[in-house]
């Protein structure tokens, strides 16, 4: 029965053993999620989303589904002439992180793949909104264009950083 299937997932798949700290932790995070500041959040991750996916398809890159409605996207790279963990490697020696991830009908093996994934709550939570997007876009899209040049992926490192200090991962206090 289908209510037995839901029974299972709650417990022991989600709830677990009777943990005080981790009931006690997702009461927290549930109360959280009522908030009007949560809600205003989780939209302007998908505003940052939607906003990232429009400026890197200006860049042609080829979005799975066109596009996306929730925080992240899936990139194919074959049009790129770059794999999945080409792409993954040189952005992360950009200090962007992405995933490697295979895409629909993907023709290399699951370690490689034709395709990255990213996400934006991440740079959400930080402060940035659609218009950094923009600028997020082209710094991928440099380095997925210069994957192989050293140089290039070093400024872009720290044209990264220098963007990402405007933007602190802990708010400071006053």
């Amino acid at each position: 029965m289908m209510s037995e299937i839901i029974d299972s997932w709650v417990m022991p798949g989600v709830q677990g053993g009777p943990l005080m700290h981790v009931i006690a932790a997702k009461a927290v995070a549930f109360k959280e999620n009522l908030t009007q500041e949560f809600y205003d959040y989780t939209a302007q991750v998908i505003k940052n989303a939607q906003a990232l996916a429009n400026a890197l398809m200006g860049y042609g890159f080829t979005i799975i589904s066109g596009g996306t409605d929730n925080h992240c996207m899936l990139i194919d790279l074959r049009n790129k002439g770059i794999s999945g963990k080409q792409g993954d490697e040189a952005l992360d020696k950009a200090g962007i992180t992405c995933n490697k991830n295979m895409v629909p009908y993907d023709d290399k093996p699951a370690l490689v793949t034709s395709g990255i994934r990213l996400g934006t709550p991440a740079i959400t939570t930080r402060g940035m909104n659609e218009q950094d997007m923009a600028t997020i876009a082209g710094f991928i899209n440099t380095v997925i264009d210069n994957h192989q040049n050293e140089a290039v992926l070093a400024d872009v490192k720290n044209r990264v950083k220098e963007f990402c200090g405007q933007f602190p991962v802990v708010a400071k206090q006053s």
